[in-house]
């Protein structure tokens, strides 16, 4: 039995999906596949892959703005990707070359639409492969809204067409896959919930003594948050606390700079850090955007926390995991817009007074059951 899988994924403005599918690809190297882990987007210094391989598609691309308006290079150079032949004979090759038994492509087609001049080729050369390798999506929880006409219908097409299997990194007990892309049921012959995807937690601090932690994913859309978070400190009850604020690489060096010659004495602020996990475990309070990653390590932690769902463009994604789990009084959710240091120091002694939740019945072993779920497909394939 051949066990290689060729992994796409392709991040535009934040790391979210990128530190998702590489949990995801360490999982699945460790339990024994061959993993290639195709990235499209910007290289991420640090990303830990395990034991997969990288494969840098080029040009890598980033979006110019949260509304995903037109695509770039890494210079900066325009690129439209229904011109996608570069990147296209790339993935063509190493489908020819590899013979995976899996591919697997992150959010497509649930997402990365824009991406459909490269990968359906992709997929109608997997799918006329004499090898007969599987097919399968690798999707988050919760979809933004989808809001062009004939989307849906499209997805559904597409599904169908190529895919064998449709990955949902949740659990229906929180939120449903159908609770935002209400044609789930054509395809629940194809849809395995993985349970969510979550980092590997250190022992949480039993009293959470530490400092106040804020942080904000890749760090693209960081300054309205910090900003806030500055002058929240003074004004919350936890102003004579040390607050660490963590901001991603994604953020200019410059405006990085300008935030930091900003914090007043009793606040660090510095670039995002690899022992994130153990900060968090150990923090007195969490404030954060609420991405994926961000909440679900949260609720791991058991770390009180306030999050400020990300909601610019046409974001709903955020927003809506966020009040689900405010319902559960697991965290309090603080409007961006509007977002002001008062808003926030109330959010902060709201989520000061909540009583110590009990466990959350969530799966959190969604790279490890995402890797079994590979595992099977992989057996289930032609053979390499």
């Amino acid at each position: 039995m051949s066990r290689r899988v060729l992994f796409y994924v392709q991040h535009l403005l934040g790391i979210g999906h990128l530190r998702r599918a590489a949990r995801i690809a360490k999982a699945a190297s460790a339990a024994g596949l061959e993993v290639d882990f195709v990235s499209g987007g910007l290289p991420h210094p640090g990303l830990d892959i395990g034991g997969a391989r990288l494969v840098q598609l080029t040009p890598a691309l980033r979006t110019v703005d949260e509304n995903f308006s037109h695509l770039v290079t890494a210079a900066g150079e325009r690129y439209d990707p229904e011109d996608a032949a570069e990147r296209r004979d790339q993935l063509l090759d190493l489908l020819r070359d590899t013979r995976p038994a899996v591919v697997l492509t992150e959010m497509f087609p649930f997402g990365r639409r824009q991406m459909r001049g490269e990968l359906l080729p992709l997929l109608e050369a997997a799918k006329a492969a004499p090898w007969r390798p599987r097919v399968a999506a690798s999707v988050r929880d919760i979809l933004t809204t989808l809001k062009q006409p004939g989307k849906a219908d499209w997805i559904l097409a597409t599904a169908r067409r190529y895919y064998d299997a449709v990955l949902v990194h949740g659990d229906p007990s929180l939120v449903p896959f159908e609770r935002t892309f209400p044609q789930a049921a054509a395809l629940a012959d194809l849809i395995r919930y993985t349970g969510y995807v979550v980092g590997s937690m250190p022992p949480a601090s039993a009293r959470h003594d530490g400092e106040v932690l804020v942080s904000t994913g890749g760090g693209a859309v960081a300054e309205p948050l910090v900003a806030a978070a500055l002058e929240a400190r003074a004004l919350s009850p936890l102003a004579t606390v040390p607050w660490r604020v963590l901001i991603g690489d994604n953020l200019p060096e410059a405006r990085f700079a300008v935030l930091a010659a900003a914090a007043p004495p009793g606040v660090t602020v510095e670039r995002s850090r690899p022992d994130f996990l153990a900060l968090l475990a150990a923090a007195r309070l969490s404030i954060s955007q609420a991405g994926y990653n961000t909440t679900l390590e949260v609720l791991a932690a058991g770390t009180p926390a306030v999050v400020v769902p990300f909601a610019a463009g046409s974001e709903t994604e955020q927003t809506l995991r966020a009040r689900l789990l405010e319902e559960r009084r697991r965290l309090v959710v603080v409007e961006e817009t509007g977002l002001t240091p008062a808003s926030l120091a109330a959010g902060i002694a709201r989520a000061l007074a909540l009583p110590p939740p009990p466990p959350l019945p969530l799966r959190l072993d969604g790279a490890a059951e995402t890797a079994r779920q590979l595992l099977a497909l992989a057996a289930a394939s032609g053979g390499g």
